[in-house]
C-alpha cells in the first residue's frame, strides 16, 4: 500500500509517499480502507522528533485520524461488518491507504457526511467533548471562554458549549470572528487586539465564566484564573505558548474554589480512550449533518502532498480542519 513516510526528523519536506506493507488484522480490529485522514499538531510533533521514534500502539506510520470503508473484521468484533462506513481515532497508521482501527474507537460516519467531513470529526470533537463536559462538567446557563475558537479542537468546542446551553465567548483573529459567531459564539474577542481577560470582565460584570478551554499555557495561564467565577474550572488542553513563568494567583485559586485541570488524550490508557469515544458517540453522534454539529473544513490535500498540509498548519494559516484524501 501506498502510506507517507520519513527517515530522518525535520521540516515539512521529510515527508515522503512510498510503500509499506498493510496492517495485520487482530482479534479487536477493523481493517478500513482509508478515504480521508484528519491532520492534527501531534503529527508535526511526531514529525519534529517530539515522540522520539515510538508507534503509537498500532502503526509507526504517521496520523491518528480516519474515515473510511470496512474491509476486514476481527474475531471478537460486534457492531460492525464488512462494507461500513466508519471513522476514528487511531494508534497511528493514518496516513496511507489502508489502516487499522480498534473497534472500540470506531464510529459509523452519520448519514449525508462524506469521508473528508467524516475525517475531520473525531479528534476534535471527543478532545472538546472530554474536556468541556467531561472534565470541565460544564453545565446549561453558564458562561464558557474558549480559546482558539477558530481552529479545530476550538470550532468544535464553540459547537459543543452552544449545543450544551451555554454562553460561548471565544478569542479568535479579527477575520475569523464572522466564523466562530455562525459555529454558535456569543461574543468573539480578537486576540491580537484585546485583553480577553479585560473584555471577559466587561461582558460578565466582573464575575468571570465558569468554565475555561486553553490551548496556549503560560502567556495566558495568570490571566485565565483571573477570568474564573466561583467554583470555576480552567481546562488546560495546549500549551502551544510554552511552560515558562507561568504566573498562578493563589489566592484567587484559594478564595474562589477553583480547579485547575490537565488533559491529553495521547497518554491516556487505552481503556480511557475507548471510554472517551463511548462518552462522545451516546451524546453528540445523532447530531451530526445539515442543520446540526459540522466540522470545519479548511482545505484538503491528497495524500502526496501531506508535507504541504502540514506547512500549511505549522504556519498558522489553517481555519478549521486539514484534510488529506487517498
Amino acid at each position: 500500500m501506498k502510506a507517507i513516510t520519513f527517515d530522518k526528523f525535520g521540516a515539512s519536506d521529510v515527508l515522503k509517499l512510498g510503500d509499506a506493507p498493510e496492517p495485520v488484522l487482530r482479534p479487536d480490529d477493523l481493517i478500513v480502507r482509508t478515504h480521508a485522514a484528519g491532520v492534527n499538531r501531534a503529527d508535526l510533533t511526531h514529525r519534529r522528533g517530539g515522540y522520539g521514534w515510538p508507534d503509537f500502539g498500532d502503526s509507526t506510520i504517521m496520523g491518528l485520524e480516519i474515515a473510511g470503508e470496512v474491509i476486514a473484521v476481527g474475531a471478537n468484533v460486534t457492531g460492525f461488518k464488512f462494507g461500513d462506513r466508519v471513522m476514528g481515532i487511531v494508534g497511528g497508521g493514518a496516513y496511507a491507504e489502508i489502516s487499522r482501527i480498534d473497534h472500540r474507537m470506531a464510529m459509523p460516519i452519520p448519514a449525508g457526511l462524506d469521508y473528508v467531513q467524516a475525517a475531520a470529526i473525531t479528534e476534535v470533537f471527543v478532545t472538546a467533548h472530554e474536556a468541556l463536559l467531561h472534565l470541565g462538567k460544564l453545565q446549561e446557563g453558564e458562561t464558557v471562554l474558549i480559546h482558539a475558537g477558530a481552529g479545530g479542537v476550538g470550532g468544535a468546542a464553540v459547537q459543543l458549549a452552544r449545543a450544551a446551553g451555554a454562553t460561548v465567548i471565544t478569542t479568535a483573529q479579527a477575520g475569523a470572528h464572522d466564523l466562530v459567531r455562525r459555529m454558535g459564539a456569543h461574543h468573539a474577542i480578537d486576540y491580537d487586539n484585546e485583553d480577553f481577560a479585560q473584555v471577559v470582565a466587561m461582558l460578565t460584570g466582573e464575575r468571570g465564566v465558569d468554565v475555561i478551554l486553553d490551548f496556549i499555557g503560560a502567556p495566558y495561564f495568570e490571566r485565565n484564573v483571573n477570568s474564573l467565577n466561583f467554583g470555576g474550572r480552567l481546562v488546560q488542553i495546549g500549551i502551544m505558548g510554552g511552560i515558562e513563568n507561568a504566573k498562578i494567583p493563589l489566592d484567587r485559586l484559594l478564595y474562589r474554589h477553583l480547579h485547575i485541570i490537565g488533559t491529553v488524550m495521547k497518554s491516556r490508557s487505552q481503556e480511557v480512550k475507548h471510554a472517551m469515544s463511548r462518552r462522545f458517540k451516546e451524546r453528540w453522534l445523532s447530531q451530526f449533518g445539515k442543520d446540526g454539529l459540522m466540522p470545519v473544513i479548511d482545505s484538503v490535500f491528497p495524500l502526496a502532498e501531506a508535507g504541504a498540509a502540514q506547512q500549511r498548519m505549522e504556519d498558522g494559516l489553517n481555519v478549521g480542519k486539514i484534510v488529506l484524501t487517498m
